[in-house]
């Protein structure tokens, strides 16, 4: 058998070792990883193998069905973004522009940002909200698959090296004040202060398989469908469309788009180009 074949025939073992993988930790934990893009899956898959030590997916199986703490470490790794604080300062630009207005109108604003992760992109919100005197009637609702990115977050530490990179992104953003105003630091981390933090409520969610669980006014859910294949994005934005209120906004990441879904006559883009989008109706 030639060397291509066996690359063929390993690649084959592989897809059959991932897809048991996949269905032991849904029927066993009830995480469902069963939609998420194959590329980005196999990637991470990986990245938690070398982490694990162990040359196979069999073996990374038996490892995660076996043990709490390794599946734990599992979910992590699968369930880190890249985030930052005021990512993409556009972003926030246009949600002062055309969502605060709208919020005003409310005599009180829930918000849910999906897939927060460490929590760097709800804090950059909950200062933009402080900015715009709505902080203390707006409650944050941040969920993420991972109890341990919750933890992290709901703490408020952030790398205190990072700082420098978060105020050129914030002053982009149309920052109002001294950036230092809104953290401690001390010798590795920025604490992000209890004002900030006290209306924003912190718990575990599976956007796979859990359901809505209130009404919001604005919902935020900002690179994470691209993890998803086509089957679960379209779930996905039925739970979050779901979640809205009438004439609620929906985030989304710049490199996501409600185009060439059956969503996308559900909701009008705002201005901007930055993937804001007001549901219809």
């Amino acid at each position: 058998m030639t060397a291509p074949q066996l690359s063929q025939a390993s690649l084959e073992v592989e897809g059959i070792e991932l897809e048991l993988l996949l269905a032991g930790i849904a029927n066993h934990w009830g995480y469902d990883f069963r939609n998420y893009s194959r590329p980005s899956l196999r990637r991470r898959v990986r990245e938690v193998m070398r982490n694990e030590g162990v040359a196979t997916i069999s073996a990374l199986q038996e490892r995660v069905l076996r043990d709490a703490l390794a599946m734990s470490r599992f979910v992590r790794t699968l369930s880190v973004h890249a985030t930052s604080m005021f990512r993409d300062p556009e972003f926030y630009v246009a949600f002062r522009t055309h969502v605060i207005p709208l919020l005003r109108t409310y005599p009180f604003v829930r918000i849910w940002h999906a897939g927060c992760s460490s929590g760097e992109e709800v804090y950059s919100l909950a200062i933009l909200l402080d900015e715009e005197g709505l902080c203390d009637r707006c409650r944050v609702y941040a969920t993420d698959i991972s109890d341990v990115q919750i933890e992290r977050a709901r703490r408020g530490l952030v790398r205190l090296s990072h700082m420098k990179e978060y105020t050129k992104n914030y002053q982009a953003a149309g920052g109002m004040r001294d950036f230092s105003s809104y953290y401690a630091a001390d010798d590795k981390h920025a604490v992000i202060g209890e004002r900030l933090r006290k209306n924003v409520v912190f718990s575990q969610h599976n956007l796979v398989s859990d359901a809505a669980f209130n009404e919001f006014h604005v919902v935020l859910c900002r690179n994470v469908l691209i993890y998803f294949d086509e089957q679960l994005r379209e779930r996905v934005l039925g739970l979050l469309h779901s979640s809205l209120v009438r004439f609620g906004v929906l985030g989304v990441g710049r490199r996501e788009s409600l185009r060439f879904t059956s969503f996308a006559d559900r909701f009008q883009e705002l201005p901007g180009d930055v993937r804001l989008y007001r549901r219809l109706g």
